[in-house]
């Protein structure tokens, strides 16, 4: 079987693709060490994301107290400001990298333009679809998830996390984050893809097999209430709100960084910034591998992992023969 890199695409990165080393036995402590460095260090989109989630709350978010009786104000305040960051962070990766293509080619991995029309889209055109269903439904169910866990925690009913009680874990809640998002998102997407839903439901999602900035959030509603709901976890959980604004933020804002259908950002002929991953676009083209993340290797321990080798590709065609019979 093949080893080498699979044909067909623009940009392949070093395969084979390489999980996680915390599951791996006998345990390496200093690979785990250098992957969570990877993951938070020195420019990433986890860090950036928890300074933007420190802004949001220190400048752009109402007191708590105000959030106990729901009022159109505070509600409003906190949708204006999603509109705002999901629009400056998917709008403006694709103003770079497909409007202006100031990074031409390289590092993208499918050089297939994005669609400009289509039956499948709902208004006709890939970009125009995403961005409808981005804002029109994936940021109001997004400000609506926030609401309501700002609701619950200044009425008492969602337990509070502060850094003078426990600046440990007041810590630890941001990189645990990523970590209950790569388990949630593995079985929501496998539940996604049972043929009913996957018809109905996240179809509306696979219209993109060559993904944009604006691709990521572009889903049905029922969708965006299963994926975002991973935040309702801080009902039992203790959170402080700016870890509630950055458990949302990190799943929305990502979902733009990661489909941007770049591997990074490269400045000055070096890559500065890590954006897409090879493993996600491949679901995106072959629909059926790499249902998760590279965080929690679930597809790896269910049979579903594509490594981006000839060899892996010929797995995955020979269990499709299997299902279908064949």
């Amino acid at each position: 079987m093949d080893e080498t890199p699979l044909k067909g695409w623009n940009h392949v990165p070093a395969v084979p693709i390489k999980v996680s080393p915390f599951f791996s036995w006998p345990l390496r402590p200093l690979d785990s060490f250098a992957w969570v460095w990877r993951s938070w260090f020195l420019i990433t989109e986890k860090l950036i994301i928890v300074g933007i989630a420190f802004v949001s709350f220190y400048w752009f978010q109402p007191p708590l107290e105000e959030s106990r009786t729901l009022a159109f104000g505070w509600v409003a305040e906190m949708y204006i400001r999603n509109i705002i960051l999901m629009s400056v962070v998917a709008g403006g990766l694709h103003l770079y990298f497909y409007s202006f293509t100031k990074q031409g080619q390289e590092l993208r991995f499918d050089q297939r333009p994005l669609k400009k029309s289509g039956r499948q889209f709902t208004l006709g055109g890939q970009i125009r679809d995403n961005i409808f269903w981005t804002l029109a439904s994936g940021v109001t169910v997004w400000t609506a998830y926030e609401v309501l866990m700002f609701w619950a925690l200044a009425n008492g009913y969602a337990p509070m996390l502060t850094w003078a009680a426990n600046p440990v874990w007041f810590v630890a809640m941001f990189l645990l984050i990523p970590l209950w998002e790569s388990f949630y998102f593995y079985w929501i997407h496998r539940f996604l893809h049972v043929p009913f839903l996957y018809k109905h439901v996240h179809a509306l999602h696979h219209r993109n097999t060559n993904v944009g900035p604006w691709s990521g959030l572009s889903m049905h509603p029922v969708e965006h209430v299963i994926f975002l709901g991973s935040v309702l976890i801080h009902w039992i959980v203790a959170a402080h709100p700016v870890h509630i604004l950055f458990h949302l933020q990190y799943y929305a804002l990502t979902s733009a960084t990661t489909h941007t259908g770049y591997e990074g950002l490269v400045i000055r002929d070096k890559k500065r910034l890590a954006l897409g991953t090879f493993h996600h676009q491949l679901h995106h083209r072959y629909f059926d591998c790499n249902y998760g993340s590279l965080e929690i290797p679930w597809d790896r321990l269910f049979g579903s992992f594509h490594d981006g080798t000839g060899r892996a590709h010929e797995q995955m065609k020979e269990r499709r023969k299997r299902m279908s019979g064949g």
